[in-house]
């Protein structure tokens, strides 16, 4: 019943509700083995530099090891996405950043990749999550309605971008 009061109480009301003070991340490199887990990427209203380095180096180009920013706001998406998905797992990571090269290279091999990827400036992961199913890491990531999401279910994978809203 508390709750029902909450979502009927005036504006200044819900302004009194708990805020996080911090977001983490658990992240593995499917082609490097690399790993982070639960690191504080985000605190008390900053994003925590020395953390954004680490991340930005594990989700590299790991055909050239050409390291990027990425983009933060990535970040809050896939962190918005772990709160909604109830498993103690870490986002696996199939593509982070990609260097023009490796995507070129890559576009000459596959329909499915587009000349001007948003991996190549930092604002697109492909990912899966053991123990979630394909369908709803999707769906969770389109409810979100923060960026583009492409469902490759014969590859394993789900790509988020913080680009336009799009599906695909």
């Amino acid at each position: 019943m508390a709750a029902a009061g909450t979502i009927l109480a005036p504006w200044p009301a819900l302004a009194k509700l708990p805020v996080a003070t911090e977001r983490t991340l658990s992240l593995y490199n499917t082609h490097t083995g690399e790993h982070l887990h639960q690191v504080v990427y985000w605190k008390k209203g900053s994003y925590q530099r020395e953390t954004l380095h680490q991340i930005n180096y594990l989700l590299r180009d790991h055909r050239t090891d050409e390291v990027k920013i990425i983009d933060p706001n990535l970040l809050d998406i896939l962190h918005a996405m772990r709160t909604k998905i109830p498993v103690d797992a870490p986002f696996e990571i199939i593509s982070g950043y990609r260097s023009p090269a490796t995507n070129r290279n890559l576009q000459s091999h596959s329909s499915g990749v587009a000349k001007h990827s948003l991996h190549m400036t930092g604002q697109a992961i492909d990912i899966r999550l053991p123990g979630c199913p394909l369908a709803k890491l999707r769906k969770t990531a389109v409810s979100m309605k923060r960026g583009g999401v492409g469902y490759y279910p014969k590859s394993n994978f789900v790509h988020v971008d913080t680009g336009r809203v799009r599906y695909w």
